[in-house]
């Protein structure tokens, strides 16, 4: 049996708790590593991450469902521009085979809009980081 005291308290976390992540919005993307040189990963196949926080806390959380591509600084998809490396869903890169040495800037984030006339989107919040490709 539970007392009311007990109860009332047991509702009211709920119900903040609820309001605070119903109201919570991504404020900031990490990726890392923030540097990395395909040629130091097995196989030239580079993990990133995402770490972030949301509008409801300072704290560093792990971040997931993210969309993750090749971009520009300025958080925009290449879309369909050819480029130097790919990353999947998962923050997994690799360089494309045959394609020239260069730099490709990754990209992880969320929210935005799709239909930049290249076929990529811009992402509201998102984090970078460099592949460095041979």
């Amino acid at each position: 049996m539970v007392s009311r005291g007990v109860l009332r308290v047991v509702i009211s976390g709920i119900a903040v708790f609820g309001v605070a992540c119903g109201n919570s919005k991504l404020t900031s993307v990490n990726v890392s590593p923030a540097i990395a040189d395909a040629q130091n990963f097995p196989n030239g196949m580079v993990q990133f991450s995402a770490s972030g926080t949301y509008s409801s806390s300072s704290k560093v959380v792990p971040l997931a469902n993210l969309t993750w591509c090749i971009g520009t600084s300025s958080g925009t998809c290449n879309g369909n521009i050819a480029s130097v490396a790919t990353v999947d869903n998962h923050g997994l890169a690799q360089c494309l085979p045959g394609a020239k040495a260069g730099v490709a800037t990754i990209l992880a984030g969320s929210g935005g809009h799709v239909g930049n006339p290249d076929g990529g989107s811009t992402l509201a919040v998102f984090g970078s980081a460099q592949l460095t490709c041979p």
